[in-house]
């Protein structure tokens, strides 16, 4: 296959479930997929090794916002590109940082040019427009670049979400003319991917999907959901964009979220995920398992001397005893938040290759909706 070039494997014969595989020159991606979120170059608490070996992750993302200020462009630039300075030979995306200059409501400034905003580490000012994002991702080097967006918060009123829309399609337009501008950095393909926005107004969403569409571009995404709205209501506007964005191409659903959702969204469509919940939540003792959820933080499981979870692919959560994570978390041990990292890590995965099986046999849509509650109990 030609770099990102999109190979359908199977479909499902029920749901809009589909299993494909793209190229890129860091290696192959097979769908659908879940990108461990390594904001500042790591998943935290988690080894390259750990995320190759244990969780078999195909792909990272990193976050130009972070990127842009800690190490900073000049560090990464001659350290030969982000996978360089990391380490980390696999593909790799970058977001446009939009989505957190924006969640900085009280420290910038929407302008037809760009953002201002102010540094959360010592508030410095600083402009993101939509040439500077293309410019600082070309520097970072991922495989995969965003454009610069503006997420609308839930709830938005629709006129302001309507003119957001506008705002997005013009900055989505300048950052594809700076992209076809300028030239990779470090001697492999970068793609860039437009974002569907629209808040969670139907025709506002296919007034964003057909803007994007217009692009032509390899890769598509759809942004500004699980920001706040109820579930059903991101399933919907989910399926109102995939019904429109080419089915020849991959669709990437931004930030989204629980095993549940990532279910249903993958019934919608959907390739693509990322999301910061199995590596926040682990930090606070949140496990996701095959049979629900594990708050290791309670009373329960303090004289509880058996595995973390017999089933999981993370040979720390077989090794260690719920007894002992449930120390470490409650002393604040790194320890524990790498136990519990690497456990959500790992299962987010298999819980996508198994997807992805089941495609394949032409059972997913039975199986998703069969798997939905179990994953939701709380053990």
């Amino acid at each position: 296959m030609s770099n990102f070039d999109f190979h359908i494997d199977a479909t499902d014969p029920a749901s809009d479930a589909r299993a494909g595989r793209y190229q890129t020159d860091h290696g192959e991606v097979s769908t659908p997929v879940f990108m461990p979120v390594g904001t500042l170059g790591s998943v935290k608490s988690l080894s390259h090794e750990d995320l190759r070996d244990s969780a078999r992750a195909q792909i990272v993302l990193g976050n130009t916002y972070h990127l842009y200020l800690r190490p900073g462009l000049e560090v990464m630039h001659t350290a030969g590109g982000l996978h360089k300075f990391t380490l980390w030979d696999g593909p790799m995306l970058t977001d446009s940082g939009g989505y957190q200059v924006f969640s900085l409501s009280n420290q910038r400034k929407i302008k037809e040019e760009g953002v201002i905003f102010s540094s959360h580490i010592d508030g410095s000012k600083h402009s993101f427009t939509p040439e500077r994002t293309i410019e600082i991702q070309r520097q970072i080097g991922a495989d995969l670049i965003m454009v610069l967006d503006e997420c609308t918060p839930f709830p938005c009123d629709y006129a302001y979400a309507k003119k957001s829309i506008r705002l997005t399609d013009r900055w989505m337009k300048r950052c594809f003319a700076r992209f076809e501008s300028t030239k990779d950095l470090y001697g492999h393909e970068q793609v860039l991917l437009p974002i569907v926005q629209g808040s969670t107004y139907d025709d506002l969403r296919r007034d964003s999907a057909k803007m994007v569409v217009d692009q032509d571009a390899k890769l598509n995404a759809i942004g500004g959901l699980s920001v706040g709205e109820p579930e059903d209501i991101m399933y919907d506007m989910t399926a109102v964009v995939t019904d429109i964005l080419p089915k020849s191409k991959p669709r990437y659903l931004m930030g989204v979220g629980t095993p549940w959702n990532l279910l249903h969204c993958v019934a919608r469509g959907v390739d693509m995920f990322d999301c910061v919940l199995p590596s926040r939540n682990a930090r606070h003792g949140l496990l996701y398992t095959w049979n629900g959820t594990m708050n290791m933080k309670n009373a329960k499981w303090k004289n509880d001397h058996s595995a973390v979870d017999p089933l999981s692919s993370s040979p720390l959560s077989r090794d260690h005893s719920k007894a002992y994570l449930r120390h470490l978390i409650h002393c604040g041990e790194q320890l524990g938040a790498r136990i519990a990292t690497l456990h959500n890590i790992c299962f987010f995965q298999d819980l996508m290759r198994m997807a992805r099986q089941k495609i394949l046999d032409g059972e997913y849509d039975q199986w998703y909706r069969s798997m939905d509650a179990q994953l939701r109990q709380r053990l």
